[in-house]
Parts: C-alpha cells; structure tokens; sequence
C-alpha cells in the first residue's frame, strides 16, 4: 500500500486510498517534493504530525477535537492561489463599500454645503422665511420663569449670542448678568447716585438701552445722561465711555459680524462709532424729532423709529442717504428687523405694522393690537411699548401693559399679521427677545414704562420672564420660503 502510494507517474495525480488530514498533508509535500529522499521525510513529518494531533485528542473534548479539525481542514485544503484571490476579492470589496460610503459622505456634505450657501444668499436678500409660527403651542403659565434681582422697572435686555445668558439693565441704572439655565446672577453693575460720575464707575442714570457684539466681546450701555458705556461681555470690566450725544441715548446695535455701533439719541442723530478702535466715525442727520428706537443686522445700513415725527428710516451708512416711512398714527416706540428686507414696529396708537423696504407704506397693520382701557367712550388703546422678531422667520412679538405678550404669524412674504397666542405677563413689557435658536423668548417687565412715568401698575413686579416656545409634537423640518 505504502509503496504504491510513494509511486510517481507522469501526468497523474497520486492516488490515494484514504481521506483525512495525513493524506491531505502527504499530498501537499508529495507535490512539492521533487527526489525519493523528500518524500521519505514527507512520510516522517506526517507521521509525527498525526503523532501529535492523536495526542492532543486524548486531552481534548470531542467537540473541540472535530471543531479543529474542520477548521484545519479548511486552512490546508485552500492552495496560496486561492488564498490569495480570496482576500484580493475581499479587499475589491471594502475599497468599493469605502468609495460608496465616500461618495454618500460627499454628496451629502454637497448638499449641506449648498443649502448653507443658498441660505446664506436669501438671508443678504431679505428673503429666507422659515415657516416655525405653524409649529409653536401657548406655554402654561407654570412653565414661565421670572428672574428679579433690579429693585426699579427693567428698561432694556440682550440675550448672548449662545443663548446662554441674559444681560438686564433698569431705572436703578444697574445691570445685571444672568444665567439661564440655573437663573443665578452671574455679575452685578451697580448703579451710582446722581452727582457721583467723577468717582462712580457704572452708570448714575436711568438705562435706556443696550447692544451685545455678535460674538458676545463687547456689550454697549446707553442712558439718560447722554452717555454710552462699552463693557466687556465676559467679565463685565469698564472698558470706554462715549461722550457726544445731547440728548438721552435711546437706541443702540452692533452690526451683524462686526464692531460697528450705532446708536441713537433724543437729539435726533444717529452716530456710528468702531468700539474695537474706540474711535468716533460719523453723525447722521434727518429726525423731526426725538428717536426711540434703533436696530440693524450685517447690512451697513440700520433703522430708526422717529417717535412723533411718525417716520420709520432706513440709513444707509456708506452713501449717506436715507429712506423715509410713514404709516403709523401715533409716536412709533419700538422698532426691530426680522430680516434684511423687512422690520415691525409698535406705536402708541395701539398698532403693530409690519414693512418692506421696497414700500413706503406697511405691508400690514394690526390696530388695537393689545386692545383698549379707559370709561366707556374714552377708551385709549394700548400703547405698544416693545417688539422683537425671531430673525429670517414668519414669527414676531409685542409688548404693552395689558397683563399679555402676543406672538404673531406673519403672512406668506410678511403681508399681513395674524395673532397666534397670548402669553399672560403682569406689568409694562419694556423690552422683548427671542433667543437665537428661538427657543424661549424673554421679556423685561416693569411696574412703569421705560420712557417715563404716566402709569404705575403696583399689581407687577419688576423682573425678567423667560417664556419657553414650546413646538407641536410632530414637528417638520422647518420649510423655508421665498418671495
């Protein structure tokens, strides 16, 4: 048998006459062998190889002995060739699983790239309108936090560009930095007494307004003493002070991605001033009278509010000149831009009107928008004594001192205001935000209005109400639209 197993004849296979792994192993050094004397050590080999595994399989379980077994059976029944085009075809394959997973990565950063770009384009424009007002729910009033830590009416607030805190100034010309998510103060400006200005590092009185860089570096205070404070946003150190305004400054915003100021005074101009450089830059004429508000975006241009001269203004910084609105009845208060092309304003005549700049006259006007008081036949309507809008969207706000905020859907190409909810809040409502993310919006309320003392309502507290904007559950992607 042994003999006939060890003779080689030329074309053929070796015979063999039994399966298994010793004629496997045999057959492998067989065909590599070339003399007798290899193929007598091949016999050897093969025969301590199966020495050995006999051996082993007296110790070992017979499961594992047949799992080892099949397992070598596979190992030495696959040739180098087969091996080798095994794991050549194994690799063809992860390199076109990597190239399509490329690809998909690819074309999604593509997309996302693109559809960055193209809103960032409708946003310059004027046009980017995201539909969120659909989504929104009215909040329990248990759901409403206040924070209160001024002693006097809140005039003016700013929320941080990462939503993670509130500044807050009042007629006790303090101002105070908070936390949102705990409601801790996190630093305090404490106001000085009048006559105190030479020693007093702060303001000694009543804040009008304020502004926050759009990376939250510098913060800007406006008071009634014509003055304007710079502060650090971090830490709140007094950095400068502005002096040029003569009258009280009622209106203060950074340009969008710069350090460019501007702020607004009673004195009817409008300065411009680079808080980076402390430096001065230029004064912008044409109010009839004193200005109440102002605001801009990253457009070098910004808008005012001309109280009773009843004018809404564009300014357009770089060529000096300026567009001229008119619309409402009364002393226009409040004046904010939901986007490049398009701003709302609130007036004393109780209405709210929303504009384009392509359009002297509104596009939509909502009179009596916080309704009426006052003896049957004497009815006055609510003065509207703030705005804020969640910017490059369909969803404003306003303030009065009717015990409500209402939160409004601006029509398709913000033709139109329709009323979505109220949100009940005791007191004078100086000042309204939305937070970036247009989550929670806030509002500075007061016992008076932040322009004077006509009414006092001793029912309110003086605080900061953080109004959670709750979504329907089933919420879309937010959809956009264009003119």
């Amino acid at each position: 048998m042994s003999s006939s197993f060890f003779i080689k004849t030329k074309g053929k296979q070796p015979k063999t006459t039994k399966k298994g792994k010793e004629t496997v192993a045999v057959k492998r050094k067989a065909d590599g062998d070339s003399g007798g004397q290899s193929k007598i050590r091949a016999k050897k080999s093969t025969s301590k190889y199966n020495e050995e595994i006999s051996s082993d399989s007296e110790v070992e379980s017979p499961t594992v002995s047949k799992k080892r077994q099949a397992k070598e059976e596979i190992e030495f029944e696959e040739t180098p060739q087969e091996k080798k085009l095994r794991l050549a075809k194994l690799y063809l394959e992860q390199l076109k699983e990597e190239e399509e997973k490329k690809a998909e990565d690819e074309s999604f950063e593509t997309d996302l790239i693109a559809g960055r770009l193209q809103e960032e384009v409708l946003e310059q424009k004027g046009k980017l309108q995201r539909l969120i007002a659909k989504d929104l729910m009215p909040p329990d009033a248990s759901e409403i936090r206040v924070l209160r830590g001024h002693k006097l009416p809140i005039t003016c607030l700013v929320i941080t560009p990462d939503d993670r805190c509130i500044f807050s100034a009042a007629k006790d010309c303090s101002i105070i930095k908070w936390d949102i998510e705990n409601g801790k103060k996190l630093h305090t400006i404490h106001g000085g007494r009048k006559g105190t200005e030479d020693r007093h590092v702060g303001h000694t009185a009543h804040i009008l307004c304020m502004a926050i860089s759009s990376d939250g570096k510098y913060l800007a205070t406006g008071d009634m003493n014509n003055l304007i404070m710079i502060w650090e946003g971090e830490t709140c150190k007094h950095l400068y002070k502005f002096t040029g305004h003569k009258g009280p400054v009622s209106g203060l915003s950074f340009r969008k991605g710069t350090y460019d100021l501007y702020s607004a005074s009673h004195d009817r101009s409008v300065k411009v001033w680079n808080v980076d450089e402390n430096a001065y830059v230029e004064t912008l004429f044409g109010h009839q009278d004193v200005i109440t508000g102002l605001d801009s975006l990253s457009r070098e241009r910004c808008v005012t509010a001309g109280g009773r001269d009843g004018t809404v203004r564009v300014w357009k910084i770089a060529e000096e000149s300026q567009l001229v609105f008119h619309g409402h009845e009364g002393s226009i208060d409040c004046i904010q831009l939901i986007n490049e092309e398009h701003m709302i304003t609130g007036a004393d005549d109780g209405s709210v009107s929303l504009w384009g700049v392509n359009k002297k006259k509104p596009l939509g006007t909502v009179k009596q928008a916080h309704g009426c008081h006052g003896d049957a036949g004497l009815e006055q309507p609510h003065w509207v004594s703030s705005v804020a809008a969640l910017h490059n969207s369909d969803t404003v706000a306003s303030g009065s001192h009717n015990s409500q905020v209402n939160v409004w859907k601006c029509g398709q190409n913000y033709r139109g205001l329709g009323l979505l909810f109220s949100v009940p809040v005791s007191g004078f409502i100086n000042s309204l935000k939305f937070s970036s993310s247009g989550q929670f919006l806030v509002a500075g309320v007061g016992q008076e209005h932040r322009l004077g003392r006509w009414w006092r309502l001793k029912e309110a507290k003086n605080g900061i109400y953080i109004i959670p904007l709750k979504r329907k559950p089933s919420n879309p992607e937010e959809a956009k639209q264009t003119e």
